[in-house]
């Protein structure tokens, strides 16, 4: 049987007092309706987002996937509704699901979609350690949902039941519309709730079940406090990923990972480490304390750090060392090369075994325009060198400490551009005026 979702992604964060939609909120730094939608694309053969007006970013960040919009925000039960021109006649079953929780996984949509084949309808639900304020989960002596009552409403037997409703359903296309259809505002806010289908369900007799999850895969955000809280979420489970694939986190709770961080195995990971997207980590790879990677391949074996930078289109190769505060942007080092101090190599290419000597860097910006440098194999750039781009080093070159390079270098030669020294006798404090 097929099956679709609809995804609730109106909502404007308002107390996340930000100008972004609160779907477009980066978690792991993927926006939180990214996470979603790719556990969805997984399980579902059609998706259909639900945005608010003026959201063209939101609308983007979700194709190809077709959006509708809700244009006066009246409440969940109206925002799924939306969908109803698009999936009315699907011939199958229907989740509705929310922007805000990026931590739900595979497993657990696919355990809620063949719950719905023994029910009418299927919700998901939770045992969160403060129940707080969600709506409980009422279960007839059968173990069916027999109602949803929201916490203002309930007594206290009520609210002392520990089985919360998340939100998320699943029923056929035909009853779910036809239930939405029915619902009222006949509440304090005068909105129309789409909790209220569990009990236009059980009216009509048709049996409600409940798929218990974890609550931290069902936590969603409304405040930056909260969206804090699923970053931690998402931290904890990438480490673990991490560890589980054959990673050493010296200090596993001071790093932290993109989304797409990509770790081969036996990588040693020091502390206060930051991914940024985009980064490939092959085997035996050692990232020591304080460095940031973003946009960056690191071949097997290389040593990175500690404090040290990489930025997006640099790759490492096998056995080369990257040290401390040291810069690369847009760089490429052959296998064995070294940079291990206090250097900014952009738009570089470095050959296998060249030396950079501390202080170095390539001049790449005229103001204008970005040039790129090439380093040639087995090549030594002594320290404090200035390298001012588009220039050539070839290889085995030897480039004398503090030295402007302004020319190409060839092959196997020698560069001095640097000024002559001047020594004068007697000329030091020893007799000057006020010295001692």
């Amino acid at each position: 049987m097929p099956t679709a979702a609809i995804i609730l992604a109106a909502g404007l964060g308002t107390r996340m007092k930000s100008a972004l939609p609160k779907a477009l909120h980066p978690v792991a730094g993927r926006p939180m309706i990214n996470h979603l939608l790719g556990a969805c694309e997984q399980v579902f053969d059609r998706i259909v987002v639900v945005v608010g007006p003026g959201m063209p970013a939101l609308e983007r960040a979700v194709a190809p996937h077709a959006t509708v919009v809700q244009g006066e925000r009246l409440g969940t039960g109206h925002a799924a509704l939306q969908a109803a021109p698009l999936l009315r006649d699907f011939p199958g079953d229907v989740a509705i699901l929310y922007a805000d929780n990026p931590l739900i996984t595979v497993p657990t949509i696919r355990r809620l979609v063949a719950r719905r084949t023994e029910a009418g309808l299927a919700l998901l639900a939770m045992r969160p350690a403060d129940p707080g304020r969600y709506g409980r989960v009422v279960q007839d002596a059968a173990g069916h949902v027999a109602r949803i009552v929201e916490w203002a409403d309930a007594s206290e037997a009520e609210r002392a039941i520990g089985l919360c409703n998340a939100g998320v359903v699943c029923a056929p296309a035909v009853d779910l519309f036809r239930w939405l259809d029915a619902v009222g505002n006949d509440n304090a806010k005068g909105e129309y709730y789409l909790t209220d289908i569990v009990g236009l369900a059980v009216a009509e007799g048709r049996r409600v079940a409940a798929e218990e999850a974890a609550e931290a895969e069902l936590a969603g955000a409304n405040s930056r406090a909260e969206l804090a809280q699923l970053e931690a979420g998402m931290q904890a489970r990438l480490r673990a990923a991490a560890m589980a694939g054959g990673a050493t986190l010296t200090a596993p709770e001071t790093v932290f990972f993109s989304w797409d961080t990509r770790l081969g195995q036996d990588v040693s990971i020091g502390p206060n480490v930051v991914f940024g997207p985009g980064v490939t980590v092959e085997d035996g790879v050692e990232i020591r304390a304080f460095s940031h990677l973003e946009g960056c391949v690191v071949r097997s074996g290389a040593v990175i750090g500690p404090f040290a930078r990489l930025r997006p289109g640099t790759e490492v190769g096998r056995e080369a060392h990257v040290g401390n505060f040291v810069e690369l942007k847009a760089a490429t080092l052959a296998e064995g090369a070294k940079a291990n101090h206090l250097t900014y190599l952009g738009d570089v290419t470095v050959g296998a075994k060249a030396n950079i000597g501390a202080g170095t860097i390539t001049c790449n910006y005229d103001g204008v325009h970005k040039h790129r440098t090439e380093i040639g194999a087995g090549a030594f750039i002594g320290s404090d060198t200035a390298l001012v781009a588009p220039v050539r080093v070839g290889d085995r070159a030897l480039v004398a400490a503090g030295s402007v390079i302004t020319e190409d270098v060839p092959d196997d030669a020698l560069a001095i551009a640097r000024g002559r020294q001047a020594t004068k006798p007697g000329r030091g404090f020893k007799g000057k005026k006020g010295s001692h």
